[in-house]
């Protein structure tokens, strides 16, 4: 189930940034990403990116993937288990 939640911006305050609503998104998801409140993959749907564009602008902008080890052993057991298949 989807939930849709509009977020109003005064026209002025849109006009000041010189930003698209589509870049407003965008930067919000990267904020969000780079606090840790989302996923990458939450991230980028949010950001309408697709990965690896999404990867190319967190990597211009030097934010760091967050990957640590337990992310690292649940892919391995994932890829484990399909290869066993």
């Amino acid at each position: 189930m989807e939930t849709e939640v509009l977020i109003a911006i005064p026209r002025d305050v849109l006009h000041a940034t010189r930003m698209s609503p589509a870049d407003i998104k965008r930067e919000l998801a990267l904020t969000l990403f780079q606090q840790c409140r989302l996923s990458f993959g939450k991230a980028r749907e949010l950001a309408g990116m697709t990965v690896w564009s999404f990867q190319q602008l967190l990597g211009s902008r030097e934010i760091p993937v967050h990957y640590d080890i337990e992310d690292y052993l649940e892919d391995r057991a994932a890829v484990e288990g399909f290869l066993r298949q």
